[in-house]
């Protein structure tokens, strides 16, 4: 369990890391960049565990991957200026 739980973690702040490495001019503070790579992929890790029940080390990471990369994609700014029209 400790394991798993650490591997997610590692998991995590290495896709947080290279998403603010490549986009650090389209996401906030890099602490809290981090610190949601991090509990994105425990959450994930957790919700694979529960909803699988299974200790294949594999999917748990899978889980942890997908949660982790959602939940920095919410942290996306847009890249350009957005345009609104006056009438709106």
């Amino acid at each position: 369990m400790l394991l798993e739980a650490l591997s997610s973690a590692i998991l995590g702040l290495a896709l947080a890391w290279g998403a603010y490495h490549r986009l650090s001019h389209r996401l906030p503070q890099r602490a809290l960049v981090l610190a949601t790579g991090v509990a994105g992929a425990l959450f994930g890790a957790f919700v694979m565990n529960t909803a699988l029940d299974a200790g294949n080390l594999l999917t748990m990471l899978v889980g942890a991957a997908i949660v982790s990369t959602a939940s920095l994609s919410l942290l996306l700014r847009p890249a350009g200026r957005l345009h609104h029209s006056a009438t709106a």
